[in-house]
């Protein structure tokens, strides 16, 4: 990789010959403005407004405009006489937890390689001191005409170094939060947490530019004269009228999508206590239908049994005035 500065960090009375290359790289594809009438390339050039006429690079310096409009030229040399110490230096100003860095702040990011031999031990120094402390360090750098403030920290055996924004140049969230009272139930939480437990992990080097991968082939199909058929446009989010059923569609289809045994169990959904107050009165309902209809069978079976045991009492009865009246008799013949 090219460096695109040489300096040194500075660390105490330590300084570490170092160069700075660019730790990212823009994959995105790149196109040109051409006349479509012909194809023709559509180039610009730089034109003082005054006479009009074409200038070179060399004659381009740098001016402030001022409120009213007035240009105040400033030169390269106005610039190069101003104090700015971190112009070849990474200076380290303290060492912080992480956490404490904004990442709204962090800009681009760079990889730090040692300059030379000698730079090799001290360099190695720093590294092992930040992987020990699981801090990070701030700098103060300067880059392309400007102090900027920097975040160290190892990747791997590199140390790297994060552009940061000043603070002040972070805007504030004013008027972006919903301004109107929302109140989230209980399930709605637990589904929203079921759903990223379902989500769950991902595998970054998995992911890719589906949309740079779809240009690439249009370009491909283009240069060859083939014709690609258009593809459906993906369904857009429409309005989230039930967001209970919003969530509980969300958990299932993202079970199917991971394709785990998770894909069998049902999302964890809390029934709603109307709901439940509602089944409790059906069931009520259908407890005293059941005892309203088992009432006169219940009353028929009762006069039944009543009836079967008169009607055995009275058998019994005259079967015993039977065998009484029978051993009477046999008692007289007996007797005469």
């Amino acid at each position: 990789m090219r460096s695109i500065w040489n300096g040194a960090i500075s660390f105490g009375l330590v300084s570490i010959p170092i160069k700075l290359v660019n730790a990212t790289e823009s994959r995105s594809v790149s196109f040109r403005q051409i006349h479509t009438q012909d194809g023709g390339r559509i180039r610009y050039r730089k034109v003082c407004e005054l006479d009009d006429q074409e200038v070179s690079q060399a004659e381009i310096g740098k001016a402030y405009e001022d409120a009213d409009g007035t240009m105040i030229p400033i030169t390269d040399e106005d610039l190069a006489s101003l104090p700015l110490p971190t112009t070849k230096t990474i200076d380290i100003v303290a060492f912080v937890p992480a956490s404490e860095i904004d990442p709204l702040q962090i800009d681009g990011a760079y990889y730090l390689a040692a300059n030379g031999v000698p730079a090799a031990k001290p360099y190695t120094l720093l590294r092992e001191a930040l992987k020990r402390s699981k801090k990070v360090g701030l700098a103060k750098f300067a880059l392309r005409g400007r102090e900027r403030l920097g975040m160290l920290r190892v990747v791997d055996d590199v140390i790297a170094m994060h552009g940061l924004l000043w603070p002040d140049e972070v805007r504030r969230p004013e008027g972006v939060a919903p301004e109107t009272d929302v109140t989230i139930r209980d399930a709605e939480l637990d589904l929203a947490d079921a759903l990223m437990d379902t989500l769950g992990d991902v595998d970054l080097d998995s992911l890719h530019d589906d949309y740079r991968q779809a240009v690439e082939e249009l370009i491909a199909a283009k240069a060859e004269g083939v014709e690609l058929e258009p593809q459906p446009a993906p369904a857009g989010g429409g309005k989230v009228i039930d967001l209970m059923a919003a969530l509980e569609s969300s958990v299932r289809a993202a079970k199917e999508a991971r394709g785990d045994e998770a894909a069998e169990v049902s999302a964890p959904v809390t029934e709603l206590k109307p709901r439940k107050k509602a089944a409790a009165k059906k069931a009520a309902s259908k407890e005293a239908a059941k005892k309203t209809a088992a009432g006169p069978a219940a009353k028929k079976t009762a006069a039944k049994k009543t009836a079967a045991a008169k009607s055995s009492k009275t058998a019994s009865s005259k079967s015993s005035a039977k065998k009484t009246a029978a051993k009477k008799t046999a008692a007289r013949k007996r007797a005469s």
